[in-house]
């Protein structure tokens, strides 16, 4: 279960990393790699909207086999979906954007 108070924080954490870097691009890019799991996190109603950025096969793993496994995750705040799936398509690496 997703605690989402949780990703809030670890979203602002991010944020503040990602604020105080020189090179911000190279700093998303370095909080990605270090994580199993990337949530985007942005406004949606009242709500919250989740899409994966990073370490959706792990995610179905744990769904299909309904076990924890112990993996790193961390959330960006986005403004939007769309945003969301950029960062995702940005992030992908190169060979798979190729092969897409």
């Amino acid at each position: 279960m997703l605690d989402f108070d949780e990703l809030r924080e670890l979203a602002a954490d991010v944020r503040v990393f990602v604020d105080v870097a020189e090179d911000k691009a190279e700093a998303l890019r370095a909080v990605i790699a270090a994580y199993d799991v990337v949530l985007a996190i942005f406004p949606s109603g009242e709500d919250m909207g989740l899409h994966v950025i990073k370490g959706k096969e792990i995610l179905d793993k744990i769904a299909k086999s309904r076990t924890h496994a112990i993996y790193s995750h961390t959330a960006i705040a986005v403004p939007d979906l769309e945003h969301a799936e950029v960062l995702k398509h940005l992030t992908v690496p190169v060979e798979q954007r190729i092969a897409a």
